[in-house]
């Protein structure tokens, strides 16, 4: 894991530490100074622990701290906010026969990164994550992997209750890839469509979609955002950022689809860059990936424009942009915003 430290405070735990900066050379250990010695991998410090504890605290996504479990949870606490944004924390005891996952053993990686330490270190680790003691599903972590965004964390904490209580669970998905989960508890089910979710006996939902959702589904359900629509744009080199983004926000209303779900933006290869393109890219944080109009030109598209060809040199641009950077379905037709905007949705199929 990136920016991971070790804060040691005893002797053995310096000890510890040059032992872990050996296993994992790119980890800063840090040690009081008066335990300094030869050693010039250490990075020793003078002022107080209850100081320096806080500074790596803020600044690291992970923290490995040997000595106590009690003493770091008394450092730490007046500094905690949320498991979204607090780094992971894990305690090794000073004979390393334990290694805890302490805070944000989920979403900051925790759990994984106690894993590894302990199957090096040759010693036992803690994990107390109902999700992973009762080896079912982590409903805050399905599809990490994969970039899968969920639509609302307001549900996670009663659906995972749901979930490590063995209660009916019932899953839609229309999109995304299909092994998110190796092996699916006895009390999760797999249904074909929204309808027979809801009418199922399930006491809870995950659904996996690009798709609005009904209201009435929605607060009984985490929603999985995979990065499947790719977004096609025609355009003039003075099309503006905020043109872009209300024709962008008009077709996702239109066609009940996510924002959460946009994969990148597409367009053709100008031989000048377009300043609302590299605007909108930066402002929406999704990549905009541009495509010769040689490429363009060999897709058939359902709406070619003669008009288009001769400014262009393709007949399509923004459905054959979502078509070839998609490599999947086209889902929203060309929609036109005049003077010079148009924009198209496609599909990623897994």
């Amino acid at each position: 894991m990136e920016k991971t430290v070790v804060l040691a405070i005893t002797k053995n735990g310096v000890n510890i530490g040059q032992n872990l900066k050996e296993l994992f050379p790119d980890w800063n250990i840090f040690a009081p100074v008066k335990f300094s010695n030869e050693d010039s991998e250490i990075i020793w410090y003078s002022e107080p622990t209850s100081e320096k504890i806080i500074e790596l605290f803020k600044n690291n996504n992970a923290l490995v701290c040997i000595f106590s479990l009690g003493a770091v949870i008394r450092l730490i606490a007046p500094h905690l906010k949320d498991k979204k944004t607090d780094p992971a924390v894990i305690v090794i005891d000073d004979k390393t026969n334990f290694v805890i996952s302490v805070l944000s053993g989920h979403i900051g990686g925790a759990n994984e990164l106690t894993q590894e330490i302990a199957e090096k270190i040759g010693a036992l680790p803690v994990i107390t994550t109902a999700a992973d003691v009762n080896k079912t599903i982590a409903v805050d972590m399905v599809g990490r992997e994969f970039n899968w965004k969920i639509d609302d964390d307001s549900t996670v904490t009663k659906i995972s209750a749901h979930m490590v209580n063995e209660e009916p669970i019932g899953v839609f998905q229309e999109i995304g890839k299909k092994n998110w989960c190796k092996k699916l508890p006895k009390n999760v089910s797999i249904y074909d469509s929204l309808e027979d979710l809801k009418n199922s006996n399930s006491k809870a939902y995950l659904i996996i979609s690009d798709r609005v959702i009904d209201k009435n589904l929605d607060k009984e359900s985490v929603i999985y955002r995979p990065p499947s629509l790719v977004i096609g744009i025609g355009l003039h080199w003075d099309t503006s950022k905020e043109i872009i983004k209300e024709g962008i926000e008009h077709c996702l209303e239109k066609f009940k689809l996510s924002s959460k779900s946009i994969a990148k933006l597409v367009s053709i290869k100008k031989p000048q860059d377009i300043q609302g393109l590299i605007d909108i890219e930066k402002e929406m944080n999704i990549p905009v990936e541009y495509v010769d109009r040689e490429d363009l030109s060999e897709i058939s598209a359902p709406n070619p424009s003669e008009t288009v060809k001769a400014f262009e040199g393709t007949a399509s641009v923004s459905e054959a942009a979502a078509i070839k950077v998609s490599g999947g379905e086209l889902i929203v037709e060309k929609q036109k915003f005049p003077p010079n905007l148009t924009i198209a949705i496609a599909r990623i199929v897994n």
